[in-house]
Formats: C-alpha cells, structure tokens, sequence
C-alpha cells in the first residue's frame, strides 16, 4: 500500500506545494481544511497531476475532535505515514503582547499547540509500530524569534517548536522523524498573501520577503529524507 501524508491547514500555499511534492514521490494525500469548495478544486487539480488525493472538512481549532479525524482518514486512505502541520491563514491574530487577553491566547494555543499535539498523539502509535513515518510542522518566525506585535501567534508556535524538538530527540533512532520548517516569509499564493498585496489586510512589517511554496515543500522533503534537523528556518539566518 502506498504511503499517505496528511496535510493539515491544506491552502493554496504551502498545502498545494506539500502535495503536490509528495505526490510526485508516489504518495497519496489527504488534504484537510475548513472549506470543501477549495479542498475539492485541489483534489481535482492533483487528479490531473495523476496524484491521488481526497478531501477532509475539520474545524483544527477543535483539538478534541482530532483523534475522530484521523480515524475518519485511516478508514479511507488506509493508512497515515506523514502528518504535516501549517494551518496558517487569513484569520490569525497579530497582537502587541500589551494588548493581548487570555481568549486570544487560548485562541491561538488551541490551532496552533493544542491540535497538532493531539493529532500527533493519535498517529504516533501507528508509525512506531512501522517504524517509519514523520511529523511535519510549518511555523511562523516568530516562533523562534520574537517579534514586537506578533505575539499572538507566536506564543502557541512557540511551545509547539518547544515540543518538535523533543520529539524529534525522543523518536531518533525509533524509525520516525519530527521537524519544523519557521518561515519568515508571506507565502506566494496563500490568502493571506493575496489579502496583503491586495491591501485588505495590514499589521505586517513592509519588508518580508515572499516565499514560494514549492521551495518551502522541497525543504519539507529534504529535511525527512536527511532526517538530521529538529528545525530548518527560511530565510536562513
């Protein structure tokens, strides 16, 4: 049976780029976001591509009905082999720390701490049993780099990069891989990026550079076959 990743957050960034790298490596992909018309236009877009993939509507902010949405993916793909992580999107908070209350903190905690921690909680029996397999997650810098005004993101990126990187410590020479990928970067392609150059949405320092996603999958996929690095940043520094 082929192997599955499953891309959680699959936009029209980073998701499309992660699938479509992964599937030309012979994987299937199960793409999983709020909204059923994109997901839908991606699968379609995959399909001609000759990769096959299948779409999955979830809330991520819910990290308690993860483990349901893994089965949900188990039952009709077969199997999970890769978990990649980057729900980043047009909704996300960028908060001066002053300004910050705890609503906005649970918030942020429970897309970007709470539900990947659960999700990985449910696939990991699974690939240590094989094992083989891999966890994926994409940050923003900030997670690793403080930023004035970021930090409503920042803080539940921080203490998922903190837990990355005690996995990737804990699974080393058990088979799986854990890693995260912190861009510093728009994401060319991304609704947060078209609703930036378009102007619609501000709060962002004039000077950050673009990323295109199909360099940030390659680097996704040469950080899993190396196997070597808890954290990969973009743009180096």
């Amino acid at each position: 049976m082929r192997k599955v990743i499953a891309v959680f957050g699959a936009g029209t960034g980073l998701g499309a780029a992660v699938a479509r790298r992964f599937g030309r490596e012979g994987y299937r992909v199960a793409l999983v976001a709020r909204r059923r018309a994109p997901l839908d236009a991606l699968v379609a877009e995959l399909a001609g591509r000759g990769v096959e993939a299948e779409a999955f509507t979830a809330d991520l902010s819910d990290h308690r009905a993860a483990p349901e949405l893994v089965e949900t993916i188990r039952e009709r793909m077969g199997r999970i082999d890769v978990v990649e992580y980057a729900p980043i999107g047009v909704d996300f908070a960028m908060t001066p720390a002053a300004e910050l209350t705890t609503d906005q903190v649970l918030s942020q905690v429970a897309l970007f701490t709470l539900t990947p921690v659960a999700l990985v909680g449910a696939v990991l029996p699974e690939l240590l049993e094989r094992g083989d397999g891999a966890v994926l997650i994409g940050q923003g810098m900030s997670a690793a780099h403080p930023v004035p005004g970021l930090s409503g993101v920042s803080l539940g990126m921080a203490a998922t990069r903190n837990y990355v990187h005690s996995l990737h410590g804990e699974l080393a020479g058990r088979g799986v891989y854990a890693g995260t990928l912190t861009i510093g970067a728009m994401i060319a392609g991304s609704a947060a990026h078209e609703l930036v150059t378009s102007g619609e949405l501000g709060g962002l320092p004039k000077d950050v550079p673009t990323a295109d996603p199909d360099v940030l999958a390659e680097l996704y996929w040469e950080m899993l076959t190396a196997r070597t690095e808890a954290e990969r940043e973009y743009p180096a520094r």
